[in-house]
């Protein structure tokens, strides 16, 4: 099990919908490996409710497990890096969206104003990707984020390779072990399932 303690951890969410409870459940997981969650969510995750939950339901939850802190939006999320708020970041989950956004250098939400701010300090970023389009328009923003300095990724495969071959889950099981090896500076391995 990870050991997490002391662990100041941006927990970030956006909007992979249909992966919203695995999120709670992997930042119920951190918690329980002794981190201290500063959740961050996205301005869709926030506003819009799907056949998967309320949005209200999810953003009580994050606020319950880092006992009232919850960043929503881009004023928020900016002083993440200069006031060192954070030891390690987590994207869960990482949409295509996402990637391309962070590949490109993109800062136009709170989830990339929190990764571009937490970066400004070196420490690492962990995305838990999500996304139907991994093996197709996104691969590109996939590999060049696996090219860069302070950027690690939680296992991830095709989560049905039939009857949709381009998407790409990771395990969000694994959240917790990757976070704690990114914290040495390490990829978890293997990263492909």
């Amino acid at each position: 099990m990870a050991d997490l303690s002391g662990i100041r951890l941006g927990f970030a969410v956006c909007g992979s919908f249909c992966n919203a409870a695995r999120a709670m459940q992997a930042a119920e997981a951190c918690t329980a490996a002794g981190a201290s969650l500063l959740p961050i969510v996205s301005e869709h995750f926030a506003g819009i409710k799907t056949r998967f939950g309320s949005p209200a339901d999810y953003l009580s939850q994050l606020t319950a497990l880092s006992g009232g802190t919850l960043i929503q939006s881009i004023a928020e999320a900016e002083p993440i890096g200069p006031k060192a708020m954070t030891d390690a970041l987590i994207v869960c989950p990482c949409t295509g969206n996402l990637l391309g956004k962070l590949a490109a250098g993109i800062t136009d939400n709170t989830v990339t104003m929190a990764v571009k701010s937490h970066l400004r300090g070196g420490k690492p970023v962990i995305l838990c990707v999500a996304t139907n389009d991994g093996l197709s328009a996104s691969a590109r923003n996939l590999g060049d984020l696996l090219n860069r300095r302070h950027y690690y990724f939680v296992p991830f495969g095709q989560d049905d390779p039939c009857k949709k071959p381009t998407s790409l889950v990771a395990d969000f099981s694994q959240i917790p072990q990757t976070v704690e090896t990114a914290l040495h500076g390490q990829q978890i391995q293997p990263m492909l399932l």
